[in-house]
């Protein structure tokens, strides 16, 4: 932990002697105190790690530096408003900010987008530089777009930074949030465990840190190159270099040539240092990736060229030809080597070759293969060919919508089999059931309590069809002073003189809504002999209350 709290008071160092320039300047550090902070990195809550590595940071912190702190997640579960600036940019803030982090309860969502949103216009961007450090254990779980906000940011600051800390994220996650800190000029530090949080803010911090002020010249040296390390990635051989959305996976390389211990994560265009030795380095772009042994020796540059023998499919999914994209739709593709699930308009990076690709939109599916070639870009509108039906049900025609939870639409197809049965197609509960459904007869069997009430419809390919169900019922509520349980019967007896029992409930109150006719309600009490009961009639549409006593 002392190791941690040194990187972590390295990296707010910064704010007064790196490459993030917060000397002289206002800054607000945002924190993520959503509920997933209470995970454990090495027996210890990530929550404890912060408080503990904040605390022994903001000791180091000149005290003129004007700091603000900021969280969200801290005071609701469910919201997604639930964002304070705690500590407002002001000098001498290091306790207030320890003692605003040491009170947070770890309990929210994560809106991360709108956190730095806010902390941004509480600096005046567009006014004076500005800069947010985000230090975040998730992904945005309220609809916010990071990369966006990046570019807006970008564009209307005088000179705004975010820089971003991805504390547990794997790299997939990292890469979706990576783009708020590369859109600004900032940097993204991927921090998967205590050792590689420690490495990335020592890499970061480590240089500016040893010289903080200039030293005498020292005697002359031959030049060094900047960087060793400059791999490039293309989708097919002769293609262009990608410099968005791919990602470096660094590793040391084992006696055997496998992957050893995770070196970095880096995203974009990547011009790195790599200490000589043997290395495994993957170039991954979406589902796309190709994987070289590196050795790097001392003095030397390497530029080495990664073909991803790759190509892009754009899938628009449509209900029906014409239709507009449906974002409900469901893609499957298998490509060489893996598969993926995408929902509604997909654009996927994948190995070139046969593509299989399957889209379901509600009980619609229809499958399609495609050959893709290294450097191509297919793209197809993907028709299943369903209608829509939205399935409400009504105690009569042209009375009151049935608007209980407990309804159920059960869809079946209509053509029943030689056993007499029906193949089952889809099911919902609660009013405006929304189904997609092929062009075919069907029969709605709805059910609400003791009502079943079975309604053909035929669909089409393209229909939007409101389906109405009649159920011709009332409400009965039925009430039995002291009852072991109540029981509803037919009126009407059979050959052999008995009753058909409709439903039972236990206790010494009842409602259902049943269908119109005449029935018998039977109060049961725990001693024999005891049971009354009282002939009813329903009516559609009404309520009919009744006590058995």
């Amino acid at each position: 932990m002392a190791g941690l709290a040194r990187s972590v008071a390295a990296a707010i160092l910064l704010l007064s002697m790196t490459t993030f320039g917060f000397a002289a300047n206002k800054v607000i550090v945002i924190l993520d105190a959503s509920g997933s902070m209470w995970a454990q990195i090495d027996g210890k809550p990530k929550l404890e790690i912060a408080r503990e590595s904040l605390r022994t940071v903001l000791q180091s912190v000149p005290a003129d530096d004007e700091i603000g702190f900021m969280a969200y997640g801290h005071r609701e579960k469910g919201s997604c408003e639930d964002i304070q600036l705690i500590v407002p940019p002001q000098a001498g803030s290091a306790s207030a900010i320890s003692a605003a982090a040491d009170s947070l309860k770890f309990l929210g969502k994560t809106p991360l987008t709108s956190a730095v949103k806010q902390a941004a216009e509480a600096l005046k961007y567009t006014e004076d530089k500005a800069t947010v450090v985000l230090i975040t254990d998730g992904l945005e779980t309220c609809g916010g777009d990071p990369c966006a906000l990046g570019k807006e940011l970008e564009a209307s600051g005088v000179d705004f930074t975010a820089d971003v800390v991805g504390f547990g994220l794997t790299a997939d996650e990292g890469k979706q949030i990576a783009c708020l800190a590369d859109n600004t000029g900032g940097k993204y530090i991927q921090a998967s465990d205590e050792k590689a949080l420690q490495e990335a803010l020592v890499e970061t911090v480590a240089a500016p840190a040893a010289a903080p002020e200039p030293a005498p010249a020292p005697a002359p040296e031959p030049a060094k190159p900047e960087f060793n390390f400059q791999p490039t990635v293309v989708m097919a051989e002769g293609g262009e270099p990608i410099t968005d959305g791919n990602a470096w996976e660094i590793y040391k390389a084992k006696s055997d040539g496998s992957r050893g211990d995770s070196v970095t994560t880096e995203y974009g265009t990547y011009n790195g240092n790599l200490e000589p030795g043997d290395y495994v380095v993957v170039a991954r772009d979406d589902e796309a990736k190709v994987e070289q042994k590196v050795k790097i020796e001392a003095g030397q540059v390497y530029k080495p060229l990664f073909t991803l023998n790759a190509g892009t499919v754009l899938i628009h999914p449509r209900p029906s030809q014409g239709a507009e994209i449906s974002d409900e739709a469901h893609v499957d593709l298998a490509y060489p080597g893996g598969n993926t699930t995408h929902y509604g308009d997909t654009k996927v990076i994948v190995p070139a070759g046969e593509q299989k690709i399957m889209v379901e939109i509600g009980a619609g599916t229809v499958t399609e293969t495609v050959q893709l070639a290294a450097g191509q870009t297919i793209e197809k509108d993907v028709v299943v060919g369903v209608g829509h039906a939205v399935l409400n049900a009504y105690y009569t025609a042209g009375g009151d919508k049935a608007d209980s939870s407990g309804i159920g639409f059960q869809i079946v197809k209509a053509k029943k089999k030689i056993d007499g049965s029906r193949d089952s197609v889809e099911h919902s509960y609660g009013p405006d059931c929304k189904f997609w459904l092929p062009p075919d007869d069907y029969v709605a069997i709805t059910t609400l309590d003791l009502a079943v009430v079975e309604q053909p419809f035929t669909v089409k390919v393209g229909d939007s069809l409101d389906v109405k169900v009649t159920l011709d019922a009332g409400v009965l509520a039925m009430s039995a002073p002291g009852a072991y349980s109540i029981e509803v019967l037919s009126s009407k007896k059979d050959i052999e003189g008995k009753r058909k029992s409709l439903g039972l409930n236990y206790g010494d109150s009842w409602q259902q809504t049943i269908p119109a006719g005449d029935y018998v309600v039977v109060r049961h009490m725990s001693d024999e002999g005891h049971d009354k009961e009282m002939p009813v009639t329903i009516k559609a549409g009404e309520r009919t209350e009744i006590t058995v006593q």
